[in-house]
């Protein structure tokens, strides 16, 4: 299909994050159901020894892409289903299909690199804070000890840093490869000069997406506080990070119909050889 990139007015950014509640709430369960499918492969695919982690990387770009064209069908009325994860890769445009797979690789190696360099900034303290994290029973003690740490704060402000940067030109790029048919270096640079062409919108749609968050935390802590019940505000951050979740990736296809046109039918990319 033709995409032609386009201006978007500053405006429109909080409205991405409007139109992917609307949309949620057309398929509320199979778009959650979708997002805990991802989930679980995360969980099989971290176990695998030494290479858990790239691999887990990797499947970043196919998540975002798997959410986009369900939200795409949704709009059609069509289907929402996990399935739509592995959809763009039974593609029958091999030069395609093996463009989404450099994508995957690229960003699951420039991840790692970022967080193996910020790890060693900190001396490996991220590592083991991760680690102590994971375990379950971690004190307030033992995590304050941790980010105390020197270098913590550097690695931190540099894995802020690198990540956005990394994720300026894969933004859009899956998409780009998928509904495009660009090359691998082509969506890149075109993800990336949207995101900057698009910036206004992109910071109030970020900003937006932070509010969120922020509301919600600190709100259930505030009511639960009130109630006596402070110990319940965790347990109503899981699911509330599960639904936000699945929401925003909901919301990357509204970003990306404004840059570039709309995505049209999720078939659409069999149709441009």
């Amino acid at each position: 299909m033709p995409l032609l990139l386009k201006s978007v007015e500053p405006a429109r950014g909080p409205q991405w994050v409007r139109d992917a509640f609307r949309l949620f709430k057309r398929r509320p369960l199979p778009f959650a159901l979708m997002f805990m499918a991802f989930l679980l492969a995360a969980v099989v695919v971290s176990a695998v020894p030494v290479l858990g982690g790239v691999l887990l990387m990797m499947m970043q770009p196919l998540l975002s892409l798997g959410f986009m064209v369900a939200s795409q069908s949704a709009l059609l009325d069509g289907p929402v289903s996990p399935a739509q994860f592995i959809e763009p890769l039974r593609t029958t445009d091999a030069r395609r299909r093996r463009s989404l797979l450099m994508l995957c690789v690229g960003y699951g190696v420039c991840a790692s690199l970022i967080l193996l360099l910020c790890d060693s900034v900190s001396n490996s303290a991220l590592m083991r804070l991760q680690e102590l994290m994971g375990r379950g029973d971690s004190t307030q003690a033992e995590v304050q000890a941790l980010l105390n740490e020197p270098g913590v704060s550097a690695a931190a402000l540099l894995g802020v840093g690198l990540g956005t940067a990394l994720t300026v030109p894969f933004w859009h790029a899956a998409a780009l490869v998928h509904w495009g048919g660009q090359s691998p270096g082509q969506a890149l640079f075109s993800s990336a000069l949207a995101v900057w062409r698009s910036k206004g919108a992109m910071l109030g749609y970020m900003a937006s997406w932070v509010a969120l968050v922020l509301g919600v935390g600190v709100g259930s802590a505030m009511i639960f506080g009130l109630l006596g019940m402070p110990q319940l505000a965790s347990l109503v951050s899981v699911p509330a990070g599960l639904f936000l979740s699945t929401v925003f990736y909901i919301s990357l296809l509204f970003t990306f119909n404004d840059c570039f046109g709309d995505a049209g039918t999720p078939a659409a990319a069999e149709s441009n050889p």
